[in-house]
């Protein structure tokens, strides 16, 4: 394999240990974690320098010890032989009564005030512990969608959160959306509709 180039190395890291492991060869356990040994010799790098990117990754998303290293959260389902009990086993109960939030765009919020929110390709929706957390939804996401945990939990969904802050379940019903909060511009030209979208459930 060529060497990758050092701009590329936390790209490749943060895609191989969500995704590409297993496809690449690489040993992956039940909850994602992957030889670090296998890490370095794929990448061409030293055990320092990935400790380097472990640390300095702006949303903590990657978790090592000694031996093994996994992506916190992320994982796809389609190429990662992940057990969706083993990795919530390795989070923690999200016990918390606040909002939880979750970013997404204007052409994506119809779909969901009807079938509510759901991890596609991945292990579990991806939501924020709060308004202006740094993890757990992009930024300059045009759509705030503002959940409540306790109607989470009513339904009978666990909600976890992984160690880097962010806060998982395996689906969002939409009776559990509160409010839609615009953020962009465009979205602020339709706060009237997206408000509509999610009155039904208040």
């Amino acid at each position: 394999m060529s060497p990758i180039p050092p701009a590329d190395k936390s790209k490749t890291l943060s895609w191989l240990l969500r995704h590409g492991a297993a496809q690449e060869g690489l040993d992956v356990n039940p909850a994602g974690w992957v030889p670090v040994e296998q890490v370095l010799d794929y990448l061409q790098m030293s055990k320092t320098d990935l400790l380097q990117f472990v640390v300095h990754n702006s949303k903590k998303r990657l978790q090592i010890t000694d031996s093994h290293i996994r992506a916190c959260q992320g994982h796809s389902t389609e190429a990662m032989p992940i057990d969706i009990n083993a990795l919530e086993q390795s989070w923690e109960i999200f016990s918390g009564d606040a909002s939880i939030w979750h970013g997404t765009n204007l052409e994506a919020v119809e779909n969901i005030a009807t079938d509510g929110i759901l991890p596609v390709k991945r292990t579990h929706v991806h939501l924020a512990p709060s308004k202006d957390s740094l993890v757990g939804k992009r930024h300059n996401t045009p759509v705030l969608l503002e959940v409540s945990s306790s109607r989470v939990r009513k339904m009978g969904i666990q909600i976890f959160q992984a160690q880097n802050g962010v806060v998982l379940a395996r689906t969002v019903p939409a009776e559990c959306i509160v409010h839609a909060h615009p953020i962009s511009r465009a979205a602020l030209k339709k706060a009237e509709e997206l408000k509509r979208l999610f009155r039904r459930y208040r």
